[in-house]
């Protein structure tokens, strides 16, 4: 057994009742709950996520594009929002921290990133918890990681706040994977057009077999109306600095990245989720990914020119003081 703490006795809620759902829309940490406990089994699949080469090497390099690192590992490191662990569980096999700490408020992702890190053989604990209220004495960690996590807080300078206050003197956070309010505008209209052209000629006889049942299609629309919900924020990078400095952070700094890469990958996942998974393949997935590396490149030369707030992904690091 990796993991030296049981899996959390709060149980997964994969199929809320209506009322649940109703009081989700008046309540965003409560939307998250249901909305991520709803996704916590088809996560990984939805999300390309996986904890082999290739997304280790996309977890490394999201952390040293977001901080210098010299190669050596930090002792303990917490994961806030983890999900299914995706971001800590493969910075943990790139060799970046050597023990972990996984958090969330959706007791199925807890349950699922345990199972991973004990699948990888990672010593990993978890826990349910709130960003804003972290369940940790002061002092306790060396790194605390997160991705795409911030902008689910409603609180997000709060967060900050508590993020110090678990880290050890000299220690350092990383956020990465966080939407900027310029580039969550045009991948959204992005993915939406893409959804609807997809539902759409999918109808047509001879497309007919590329078409997911219309009860599947009914849950991922119903999915991404709540996701309004849990999606709090968008950001502008040099808010997000300005809110870590005020939190107490030092040396708080803000990059970005994905422009051309976004307007690529935002159609290509909202098209893989409208057609019955395994119908694309192997070929499609190396198109996808390969793509993606392309963009990326591009788009690191482009970063020397176009203003950073055009980009889509920002990510966010700073230090607590000694």
């Amino acid at each position: 057994m990796s993991t030296d703490q049981a899996p959390p006795s709060s149980p997964a809620q994969p199929h809320a009742t209506a009322e649940q759902v109703e009081a989700a829309w008046k309540d965003p940490k409560l939307a998250n709950v249901l909305y991520h406990d709803w996704e916590a089994g088809t996560y990984d699949e939805k999300w390309s996520i996986s904890y082999d080469e290739r997304c280790i090497d996309y977890a490394a390099g999201r952390f040293r594009l977001a901080t210098a690192w010299d190669g050596r590992p930090y002792g303990h490191a917490l994961e806030l929002g983890s999900g299914t662990g995706f971001f800590l569980l493969n910075l943990m096999q790139a060799g970046v921290a050597s023990r972990g700490s996984v958090t969330d408020l959706s007791p199925g992702m807890v349950q699922a990133a345990l199972r991973n890190a004990e699948h990888l053989g990672l010593p990993v604990d978890g826990t349910v918890a709130d960003a804003e209220t972290i369940p940790y004495p002061a002092d306790t960690f060396d790194l605390v990681v997160g991705h795409a996590v911030l902008h689910h807080i409603p609180d997000v300078e709060q967060a900050f706040r508590e993020v110090l206050r678990v880290l050890k003197p000299g220690g350092r956070f990383v956020f990465a994977g966080e939407p900027t309010t310029i580039g969550d505008a045009y991948a959204r209209r992005l993915s939406q057009l893409t959804w609807k052209a997809a539902t759409t000629i999918t109808r047509l006889p001879p497309l007919r077999g590329w078409r997911r049942p219309q009860s599947e299609l009914d849950e991922s629309s119903r999915a991404a109306a709540l996701e309004a919900v849990v999606d709090i924020h968008t950001f502008d990078p040099a808010e997000l600095e300005r809110m870590a400095s005020r939190a107490g952070a030092r040396d708080a700094k803000a990059t970005t990245e994905e422009l051309t890469a976004a307007m690529l990958g935002w159609p290509v996942r909202t098209f893989e989720a409208a057609v019955p998974p395994g119908k694309l393949g192997w070929n499609w997935a190396m198109f996808a990914y390969h793509g993606w590396q392309r963009l990326s490149a591009l788009d690191a030369v482009l970063s020397h020119v176009v203003p950073r707030q055009w980009f889509y992904n920002a990510l966010i690091s700073g230090t607590k003081p000694r």
